[in-house]
């Protein structure tokens, strides 16, 4: 079983090789790609199964002890972060590959998708600080040429805008590894969950402020999220969609593991955090609220949800923290999903401005359910899963006893719903505001290929999925928090279990 943990990154990276070797052959390209992935769903299902009934599992590359061995482990927040973001990567490349645009002009778009992937894969399951840095490199080079292809107007500077700031953020968490190296002379996430509190309170409190800093920008906490809103919508649909699920959840799971794992009790920033993620949600909604362009608007809703992931994290409960893996996951499929259907609405009437486009309920009524579902779960209204994931948020909230921050979230819920409600009565009721767009959704060139939609459809499916089993989710979820709370057992799989 252990032999499996490594597959969800090298067989990417093998396809991403034979991804170039096939260049002149897209249909093989596609084969190839498709693969990979259908490959790492299964591993991932087969793994997340195993953890959940046997417990973690762990191997040290080359049969090296830690911490000479790169430690790949694989727990119960690993599995379903591995499970859900190879189940939204393959439908994206199915969109992709039926929007026939840049997946058809490039042939670089297979084999750097593939790597993306892989860079996924390996931030989920590395148990060491600087393979997660090379994890997140893997994954800047990948989108930046994701993020640029095409030729789009503002699509280099936008790219640009990403590159530095990741940069930046590259940065600073080499430097936090040669600070934490120095002090304890280990980058193993558990050798360093045992000699982080022999280190001083204001050392220890001081590392866990920078990795914060660090992964923050790469999840779009406040003040650090401005590179997001422009980059995402330039970016190709088919990026954006993965990009608005998965990239910015890279940077909530570093969080959530290094802050549960690494750090003790007195050095974990609560309060710190619960600051940050009400800020996060305020600007994020009242950023989509000023917005007249679809995709930008989703943009700045990517924003507002993070906060409520660290809302439940910064609680350090196990309702909090239970309460934010799961608003992890129904917010990668669910904005993933939206994302999807916001190039269907741009591919039927040419254009995705609010102000422009109308009447699409009748024109393109299975676009408009497409689109209702996954906005019905983002706004949090029974029976969604959004639902769900709020209501344990605010009742941790609740039991913590922090009623500004539940009192904060009620209120920019309630402005996500509005949102919503003005997205649907904008682009599906009334009538095209420019005549341009009502003679583009009369003509042929407004046709949505069939694949397309049916990826859409797929993962719209999967977010009914989530509301019909959000129960046994939950549960896992809770299961999840007690692990992350009490890191005993993945201290002991790591070192062998005597600590060495």
């Amino acid at each position: 079983m252990n032999a499996l943990i490594p597959l969800p990154v090298i067989v990417p990276l093998l396809g991403a090789a034979l991804c170039v070797i096939v260049a002149p052959w897209r249909w093989a390209q596609r084969i190839i790609s498709l693969s990979a992935l259908i490959s790492n769903v299964v591993v991932a299902i087969i793994l997340f199964v195993r953890v959940d009934d046997d417990g973690m599992r762990v191997t040290q590359g080359g049969g090296w002890a830690v911490p000479l061995g790169i430690t790949l482990a694989v727990d119960r927040l690993s599995a379903v972060m591995l499970v859900v973001s190879s189940l939204m990567l393959l439908p994206v490349l199915v969109y992709a590959i039926g929007q026939k645009a840049e997946e058809s002009r490039f042939a670089a778009f297979n084999p750097v998708y593939l790597v993306l992937a892989a860079g996924v894969s390996a931030s989920f399951i590395t148990g060491d600080l600087f393979n997660l840095f090379v994890a997140f490199e893997m994954m800047l080079v990948a989108s930046y040429v994701l993020l640029t292809l095409g030729g789009r107007p503002g699509q280099v500077r936008a790219g640009m805008s990403y590159v530095v700031i990741s940069l930046v953020a590259s940065t600073f968490f080499v430097t936090a590894l040669a600070l934490i190296y120095a002090a304890t002379g280990t980058v193993n996430m558990a050798q360093l969950s045992e000699r982080m509190p022999e280190l001083p309170l204001g050392v220890s409190t001081g590392f866990s402020l920078l990795l914060i800093l660090v992964f923050g920008i790469k999840a779009g906490l406040f003040p650090l999220f401005f590179w997001l809103p422009d980059s995402y919508p330039t970016a190709p649909g088919a990026i954006t969609a993965v990009f608005a699920g998965l990239l910015t959840k890279v940077g909530v799971y570093a969080i959530i593991r290094t802050q549960t794992l690494m750090f003790p009790p007195d050095a974990r920033q609560g309060t710190f955090l619960l600051v940050l993620a009400g800020l996060t949600m305020v600007v994020g909604v009242l950023g989509a609220l000023a917005q007249d362009d679809l995709r930008r608007m989703l943009s700045f809703h990517i924003v507002s949800h993070i906060g409520y992931m660290i809302f439940g994290l910064a609680l350090f409960t196990l309702a909090g923290v239970a309460g934010a893996v799961f608003y992890v996951v129904h917010h990668i499929v669910v904005k993933t999903g939206l994302f999807l259907v916001a190039g269907l609405i741009e591919r039927r009437a040419g254009s995705d401005r609010l102000s422009r486009v109308g009447g699409l309920v009748r024109s393109a009524p299975l676009i408009a359910v497409l689109f209702a579902i996954p906005a019905l779960a983002i706004a949090g209204i029974p029976p969604f899963s959004g639902f769900v994931g709020k209501f344990a948020l605010v009742t941790a909230g609740v039991e913590s006893e922090d009623w500004w921050i539940v009192g904060v979230s009620l209120a920019v819920s309630l402005l996500t719903v509005y949102v919503m409600v003005r997205i649907w009565s904008n682009v599906f009721w009334g009538e095209p505001e420019d005549p341009a767009v009502a003679a583009f959704i009369e003509s042929d060139q407004s046709r949505v290929p069939r694949l397309m939609t049916g990826a859409a459809t797929a993962v719209v499916i999967l977010i009914v999925g989530l509301m019909v089993f959000a129960g046994p989710l939950y549960n896992y979820a809770e299961r999840t928090a007690a692990d992350l709370l009490a890191p005993q057992q993945y201290i002991d799989t790591v070192l062998g279990g005597d600590g060495t």
